[in-house]
């Protein structure tokens, strides 16, 4: 089978080079198994929309969270590859689309009644809204925990509006968020298969700072933030606890229309209530990252995890309808019925 990673490719320029080893783990792991890769990076000259067209491949295992480190031109990348008719890893477009939108999202969510700590998202020249304090902000359309460090929780109107303010200078949409005090766990999600629970460990986060996941905390290794985020799979947490953080996450994977793999990350409250952060539709599958660790532990290893991952994209090209029998479907769902031309010209001999 042939098949091409796409990736960012100025993002996978940077110093630390994070993407090109989840790009090589991928790569080694597919290859082992006889399969022909192509390395694709997307870049923002959009030549790599005909090279994948060009390349023929089976299937595109979808790595590509950004351009440039820009998070808002991750679904149109997908966007291509359905509108291209080639088969992918992971959600549509419109699921990525959706889930990249905090504000968008976690009104889908309440509207359908999962628990959602209260929010608002305010824009330039809008007024600052009242959520209750802890207030955390976040950009309204980020990957990676981009813009969220420890000044970014505030106990008081004064400092809503000064950190908002400074954060106006650079997104166009904040989102503004009760911050709930508490356990912070992650639901992975493969397939239908919901994987062991994860809890991210705060205990040796220093005193006096929040315990939050912080970008530094995800992208400075070995830092204090870092030491004080640590990930334990499975997570300590009684049965039923357990049972509805896993009844929540599939409702909302279910709600955004997930697909192939995803996690849904949640706060239990100081009395057990589970109130949910995010629905990550394209989370980090790097080997030591969460959704891998949550694989392992009920037995899936990594490559197993990789082809799993591709046989899911296979699997919803497989069963999707072609344009043309949609079109048909849409017609006559609307009241027209399709000439059958072949029975016409046969009536036209008869007669």
């Amino acid at each position: 089978m042939k098949i091409a990673i796409l990736f960012d490719g100025l993002g996978a320029a940077a110093p630390d080079q994070l993407i090109i080893g989840t790009v090589a783990a991928i790569e080694a792991s597919l290859a082992s198994e006889g399969n022909e890769i192509v390395r694709l990076p997307v870049l923002p000259d959009a030549r790599w929309i005909e090279k994948v067209r060009r390349a023929r491949v089976d299937l595109v295992f979808n790595l590509c969270e950004a351009i440039d480190g820009v998070a808002t031109l991750e679904p149109p990348v997908i966007s291509v590859l359905e509108l291209l008719g080639i088969p992918f890893t992971g959600s549509s477009s419109w699921t990525t689309s959706i889930c990249l939108r905090k504000h968008v999202v976690n009104a889908a969510l309440e509207r359908s009644g999962l628990p959602v700590p209260k929010f608002a998202v305010v824009r330039r020249g809008g007024a600052i809204p009242s959520v209750g304090f802890p207030t955390i902000c976040k950009p309204a359309a980020e990957d990676a925990s981009i813009g969220v460090e420890q000044r970014s929780v505030v106990r008081s109107t004064r400092a809503l509006t000064e950190r908002v303010g400074a954060m106006l200078e650079r997104w166009d949409e904040v989102l503004v968020q009760r911050y709930v005090d508490g356990r912070e766990v992650n639901v992975g999600i493969l397939g239908d298969a919901v994987l062991p629970i994860s809890e991210i460990d705060f205990a040796r986060m220093p005193k006096g700072m929040w315990r939050i996941v912080t970008y530094r905390s995800k992208w400075e290794e070995g830092g204090v933030e870092d030491l004080g985020s640590a990930p334990r799979c499975p997570a300590r947490l009684p049965a039923s606890v357990a049972s509805q953080l896993r009844r929540i996450a599939v409702a909302a994977w279910r709600i955004v229309g997930g697909s192939g793999y995803g996690r849904v990350d949640m706060r239990i409250d100081e009395r057990g209530r589970p109130w949910i952060l995010e629905v990550n539709a394209n989370p980090d599958i790097a080997p030591d990252a969460g959704l891998a660790r949550m694989a392992r532990v009920t037995g899936i290893e990594y490559g197993s995890l990789v082809r799993r991952i591709c046989e899911l994209g296979l699997q919803r090209a497989r069963d999707g309808a072609s344009p043309a029998d949609r079109w048909e479907l849409a017609q006559k769902l609307s009241g027209i019925v399709t000439p059958d031309t072949e029975l016409d010209l046969f009536a036209a001999g008869e007669a």
